[in-house]
């Protein structure tokens, strides 16, 4: 706990079993309250190696994609009891360590969101960040920035911590179940005029981090432009699919698409 808030750590785990028991050896256990795997039908032993860990361990029948796993996982840290909820990934390529110091922006009461930034400081590209990946990191960035009104460093990191009054209000049922799901819930955030901060994270690219190959990265490039221009087309008074229709608790209820091992 911090300051009497309860601190949930949730992963979206998709064939990690690598990278997964060196990543949960550096969470601060000491502040963590709770630990929660979503395994998105992984074809390796993810699961077992998570409940050979203690892992509280919730395992997809069917893939559901990089959103729809982190919706199982919020979904499960709610209903757990959390009061912050912070999303690390479990390839390793972000540091557990600086758990703490997310759960505590927020605990602070100063900010509602916080982001582990890669930009910040000189991270990205020493921790081995493609140059393509970097240019359009602050392309994409350079551009949310203009139709969102804000000046983050980066909207795209992996490394992310929640209040729980964020999650019970935003309606992440209406967002994708894609890569761009991560984009929709700032860009909605925002919207909510909910409180975005970050710090500087070191990130590591090395051949068992999980990362999206060219293609997907162009679908995701578009979806992130997409989402900008709907969020500005809001502003203007059009209605949209993500931002027009009165916002929604997050489901609390089990989906059916998966089974928890116990």
């Amino acid at each position: 706990m911090i300051d009497g808030k309860r601190v949930c750590v949730v992963l979206p785990a998709y064939n990690a079993e690598k990278t997964l028991e060196q990543t949960v050896r550096e969470i601060p256990r000491d502040i963590v309250d709770d630990v929660i795997l979503t395994d998105d039908c992984s074809k390796d032993g993810t699961v077992a190696l998570a409940e050979r860990l203690g892992i509280h361990t919730i395992r997809h029948e069917k893939n559901r994609g990089y959103g729809g796993n982190q919706k199982t996982c919020y979904a499960a840290a709610l209903n757990r009891g959390a009061d912050i909820v912070v999303m690390l990934h479990p390839d390793y390529q972000y540091s557990p360590r600086l758990v703490g110091a997310m759960a505590a922006m927020i605990a602070s009461g100063h900010y509602d969101v916080m982001l582990g930034s890669r930009i910040l400081g000189a991270g990205a590209r020493k921790g081995g960040m493609p140059a393509y990946k970097y240019v359009a990191n602050r392309f994409l960035t350079a551009f949310q920035n203009l139709m969102l009104g804000l000046k983050l460093s980066e909207y795209h990191t992996g490394y992310r911590a929640w209040s729980r009054e964020v999650l019970e209000t935003l309606p992440l049922e209406r967002c994708s179940e894609d890569f761009v799901f991560d984009n929709q819930m700032l860009a909605l955030a925002a919207a909510q005029s909910f409180r975005i901060g970050e710090i500087s994270c070191p990130t590591r690219y090395f051949p068992e981090a999980s990362s999206i190959n060219f293609r997907r990265s162009c679908v995701y490039g578009l979806g992130v432009m997409s989402t900008s221009l709907a969020f500005l087309a809001d502003r203007l008074g059009f209605e949209t699919s993500l931002f027009s229709e009165p916002p929604a608790s997050l489901p609390q209820a089990r989906p059916r698409s998966y089974r928890e091992a116990l």
